[in-house]
Order: structure tokens, then C-alpha cells, then sequence
């Protein structure tokens, strides 16, 4: 570990940063805008359709098409300028928005168009990487990185939250109106905010130059193993986190409670990164990530279980917690990606990240169809300790 990590950061020193600021704004605000045109649009294809499967597709369909990007367009994220992109990145969204609000398209129009703009979700997270790599040096990095999971995991919450009750008040067209407003901030934002970066010229296919690059950090030694430690424990979670609601019908657990399930693994997550990311030493952070994955994997597997309603709350709010073992991989990730590759690095960690969370429901909800749902749902824990013992060499460096 170099000096520069090894020397602890505060969270009030990442946010001492304009540019970061700028980000964090950004951030907040499309992540809130795409969470609620997700609820609103799958209100709306459930609406048209009758159809649970067809409202779930709509609600996570912005997930599996970043492959897409993340295959054949990732060489932008090093070749355009990362402002450019960020800004264009929201206001392509601003536009489904608007689509959605007044164009009065069919299902399949819906959930093509969301998909389309999808594809570039991992150019845009690229991007992002890019610029926080380049803004922020030594362990301040790493809380910054953790400070945009955070960003992420709260927008969440604010647009899962605020959704119900805003269709309720303004119908599902003007909700949509109004995540098309927050990412046309967004846009504004990045686009007057944040400085425009001299970019080396570059010719030549962009499908091309990805398939290269990605073929180049397959070949990097170290990314591939720090790509699967970061992502194969959230496909998990999130298989366990779809189950949530079939589980909680067949317990009969009333929709308050159910709430209180929904929200206990994203709030497990801020405290668990919080309270690590505050309390000890980079080093320390480091040496942390087995024993943090053992506590994201163990509890689930207690779902096999009758368990009280409590007891299913401290399921997930302890698993969340775990989560903050992604702290200790930072900076490897940042070491073994090479240096010209930092934006498409980032955007394949993103495209994997969101195509396991994509899968990952799909997996043990079928696992759920021949299964007793709780027995489902404590597989997912198993696999994540399975996964953590065959990756236990990434993790301990």
C-alpha cells in the first residue's frame, strides 16, 4: 500500500472538492429520477396489462442491456471527454422521460426505449470513475468511491420511497415529467459545472477499440478475480431482496412490515460503510474484506427458517452491513486496472455489476418456483459464502 492510501481520509474531505460536489449532485439527482420512472413505469405496465411478470420487467429492465454498452461501447468512456458524456448521459435520460410523459408509447415501445438508453448507463458510469479517479488521490479515493455507493443506495431509498405517493398525487405522466426535469438539472449541472478535459486524439472503431479493451483488462492481471469479489455478492442480495415480497405474503407479514423488510438491507449498507469507512484505517479496512463478506453471506442462510419478524429485519439489515467489504477492494481495483483503460475499467465493473443484478433474480426466483421461498432465499446466502471461499486469495491480496 502506497503512502498516499495509507494515510486515512475523511468524508468531509472528499466533499471538500468542487468537482465532487458536482458529481454527488448529479448523482443524487438522476439516480432519484431513474428509481421513480422505474416504479412509475412498471404502476403504468401493470396498469395496460394485468401482468406481475411484465411489471417486474419494467421495474429492473434498465439492468441486463449495459452488456450492450459495456461490450461494444466502452472505449468511449477514454476517448470523449468524461463532462461530455455525463451531461449527455442525463439528458438522454431527460428525454425517455419526456417520451414517456407525452408520447404516450405502447408497453413494448416503453420498455424498448428504456432499454435503448440503458446501453449507455456504463459509458456514463465510466466516465464517472474517470473523473473521480483523476479529482481525488490516496485513501480519499476510496471514500469517494464509497461516498457514490452511498449516493446510490440513498437515492434509491428517496425515489422507492417518494414514488408511491407521487403517482398517487400527480398521476404517472406528470411523475414522469418530473424525472425528466431532475435529469435535465443533472444535465445542466455537469454540463456547466464540471471542466472540459483535453482528450488525446483517437482513431478508429469504437466496437473495435472495446472488444480491444476489454480484451486487455481480461488479460490485466488481478481485474477479472477483483471484478467478481465486487460483484457476484450483490447478484445474491439482490436475488434475496426480489424474494422479499412473495416471502412476506406467504408469512402473512402486513404491508407495513413488509416495508420495514424492503428497507433494511440498503440501510444496513450506509451504516455498514459509514461506520467502517470512519472508524479504521485503510489498512485495517483491507484486512476486513473476508471477515465483512462472512457477515454479508452467513445470515440469509438462517431464512431456512421460520424466523420471527425481527429476526428476518436483522437478516438483512446485518447482511447489508457486510457490504461495506467493497471499501477494502478500492484500491486494488484502481491499481490493477491499467492507466489508459480507467474509463472502460470502470464501465466493465458497472456492466458486470448491474448484468449479475439482473441475473441474479432470475436465478433463485426460478430457484423459488420448486422451493419453499425461505429455502430460496437462505441459497442465496450459501452461494455468497461459497463464492467468498473460492475467491478468498482476491480477498486477502
Amino acid at each position: 500500500m502506497t503512502d498516499a492510501f495509507a494515510a486515512k481520509a475523511t468524508y468531509g474531505q472528499v466533499l471538500a472538492v468542487p468537482r465532487f460536489r458536482v458529481l454527488f449532485l448529479g448523482r443524487v439527482l438522476g439516480i432519484s429520477a431513474d428509481t421513480l420512472r422505474s416504479v412509475a413505469l412498471a404502476v403504468v405496465v401493470y396498469r395496460r396489462t394485468d401482468s406481475p411478470l411484465l411489471a417486474a420487467v419494467a421495474f429492473t429492465v434498465g439492468f441486463l442491456p449495459q452488456v450492450v454498452g459495456g461490450l461494444f461501447l466502452g472505449a468511449m468512456a477514454d476517448r470523449f471527454s468524461p463532462r461530455t458524456l455525463i451531461a449527455a448521459g442525463y439528458a438522454l435520460q431527460c428525454v425517455v422521460g419526456l417520451v414517456l410523459a407525452f408520447g404516450s408509447p405502447s408497453v413494448a415501445g416503453s420498455l424498448v426505449l428504456v432499454a435503448a438508453v440503458a446501453c449507455l448507463a456504463p459509458v456514463t458510469s465510466g466516465a464517472f470513475g474517470r473523473v473521480l479517479a483523476e479529482i481525488l488521490t490516496g485513501d480519499a479515493y476510496v471514500l469517494g468511491r464509497s461516498m457514490s455507493y452511498l449516493v446510490a443506495v440513498a437515492a434509491q431509498l428517496i425515489g422507492l420511497a417518494a414514488g408511491g405517493g407521487l403517482i398517487a398525487w400527480l398521476g404517472v405522466e406528470r411523475t414522469m415529467l418530473v424525472t425528466a426535469g431532475m435529469h435535465l438539472l443533472a444535465s445542466v449541472i455537469s454540463r456547466l459545472l464540471l471542466p472540459r478535459t483535453e482528450m488525446a486524439r483517437s482513431n478508429g472503431s469504437i466496437v473495435r477499440k472495446s472488444w480491444q479493451g476489454n480484451a486487455a483488462l481480461v488479460a490485466a492481471p488481478g481485474v477479472v478475480p477483483l471484478i467478481l469479489a465486487q460483484c457476484l455478492p450483490a447478484a445474491y442480495m439482490a436475488g434475496a431482496e426480489s424474494l422479499l415480497i412473495p416471502y412476506s405474503v406467504q408469512r402473512a407479514f402486513s404491508p407495513g412490515e413488509t416495508g420495514v423488510l424492503l428497507a433494511c438491507l440498503p440501510v444496513g449498507m450506509l451504516i455498514g460503510d459509514i461506520v467502517i469507512g470512519r472508524a479504521f484505517a485503510p489498512a485495517t479496512r483491507e484486512r476486513l474484506v473476508l471477515p465483512l463478506l462472512l457477515v454479508l453471506g452467513a445470515p440469509p442462510v438462517a431464512l431456512a427458517l421460520v424466523l420471527p419478524h425481527a429476526g428476518v429485519v436483522a437478516v438483512f439489515a446485518v447482511a447489508g452491513f457486510g457490504s461495506a467489504y467493497l471499501l477494502g477492494l478500492q484500491r486494488r481495483f484502481l491499481a490493477a486496472v491499467p492507466s489508459d483503460l480507467q474509463g472502460q475499467g470502470f464501465a466493465l465493473l458497472s456492466t458486470a455489476t448491474m448484468t449479475v443484478q439482473g441475473v441474479g433474480p432470475l436465478v433463485f426466483g426460478a430457484a423459488a418456483e420448486f422451493l419453499p421461498i425461505g429455502v430460496a432465499m437462505a441459497l442465496t446466502g450459501v452461494s455468497s459464502l461459497v463464492t467468498t471461499v473460492l475467491l478468498r486469495r482476491v480477498h486477502r491480496g
